[in-house]
């Protein structure tokens, strides 16, 4: 049979036994851990000349006007609950699976799934692996089907409403979409954009633009970076011959939450020990007078450095500059500004700040 699920039946069953071809093509050893007994479900890597490194299990439409679609061979891990275990599936030949009709008023979404059935563990009547389309239900608006336990989905497709063989079938180029995620062995680097959070601390993945190691929290950059800018929203208003500290509203950058948090909304954070780039930048309104925009560093008045100086603004005039300072980790900065005359209604957009780490001090 095409599909190859190893360490599920018994020479002797009458589904006929694991056979050495089986145990041959399935994946074996361990994969990447979830937990004690568990580990992450997903596609092998492979390749087929493409980009896409996970080129096996791919589903692509058979043809224009069709119902039928085919999955490509390849090599995968399935995991069921903690005590029954993972499973080491394969599919040896390309296989050809048929959509049914749509429905004569709505469209659905269909699920194709690689799925695990286990009498021992599940308590039905089968025994096997198997490709599968799920279908979901018809509707104005319809909703992608549930994957079932001890399955993966390897891609999605929309069917139209009154879709058959003879209407025109199923538009390949625009209703399916691959659903397959990868899984490596422990150590690994996982491939096809995952977006699972890591298992343990020292994981790798491939994120797209570069390898990324989980933390224990998050993805990071394996080349350390560490970096925050930060914006304001609606408007503000100054008094007069007053440093004003700005608060910022949002942290549209921010490699480390730690840098910039609305508990603090005036503190741009260094999380680690090093050499920082502190960047400010200020646009004064019409009328506005002796403008000054400087940064405090640790909440200390004696610790202060002035960035910018403009006689009379008259309108939209401002500058921008930058800082470079040794920083512990802990410490932060504030961006401030004085104006002799009191303001009202200064525009957010008018104030911009960042703190980039360039490396170790």
């Amino acid at each position: 049979m095409p599909v190859r699920p190893a360490w599920l039946t018994n020479r002797g069953d009458t589904a006929g036994g694991q056979t050495r071809t089986d145990t041959r093509l399935a994946p074996l050893g361990t994969l990447t851990p979830t937990g004690r007994l568990t580990s992450l479900s997903g596609v092998i890597p492979g390749t087929s000349g493409g980009t896409n490194p996970l080129a096996g299990l791919a589903v692509t439409g058979t043809g224009p006007g069709t119902m039928t679609a085919s999955v490509a061979p390849g090599r995968a891990l399935i995991q069921s609950t903690e005590a029954a275990g993972a499973y080491p599936v394969s599919l040896d030949t390309a296989m050809t699976i048929t959509f049914g009709d749509g429905n004569a008023a709505n469209p659905r979404i269909d699920l194709v799934v690689l799925r695990i059935y286990d009498a021992a563990v599940d308590g039905g009547a089968e025994t096997k692996g198997a490709i599968e389309i799920i279908q979901g239900a018809a509707a104005a608006t319809p909703v992608v089907p549930t994957v079932p336990a001890a399955a993966i989905p390897l891609a999605q497709v929309r069917v139209p409403a009154g879709a058959s063989a003879g209407s025109g079938g199923i538009d390949w180029g625009t209703a399916l979409t691959d659903r397959r995620t990868g899984t490596v062995a422990v150590g690994g680097i996982l491939v096809g954009a995952p977006t699972a959070p890591g298992s343990y601390p020292g994981q790798f993945r491939d994120g797209g633009r570069g390898i990324e190691r989980w933390n224990g929290s998050s993805w990071m950059p394996t080349e350390e970076r560490h970096y925050v800018n930060v914006t304001k929203s609606g408007t503000y208003a100054l008094s007069a011959n007053t440093y004003t500290s700005i608060q910022w509203s949002a942290a549209p950058s921010r490699t480390d939450a730690v840098m910039w948090s609305a508990a603090q909304p005036t503190r741009l954070v260094a999380p680690v020990t090093g050499f920082y780039i502190a960047y400010a930048a200020q646009t004064w309104p019409g009328g506005a007078n002796s403008c000054r925009t400087r940064i405090r560093i640790n909440g200390d008045e004696n610790n202060t450095v002035m960035m910018s100086y403009i006689a009379a603004s008259t309108g939209g005039q401002g500058d921008a500059s930058a800082l470079p300072l040794n920083m512990a980790a802990g410490d932060y900065i504030e961006m401030q500004v004085w104006n002799s005359n009191a303001l009202a209604s200064v525009p957010s957009t008018y104030s911009r700040a960042a703190l980039v780490w360039q490396g170790p001090a």
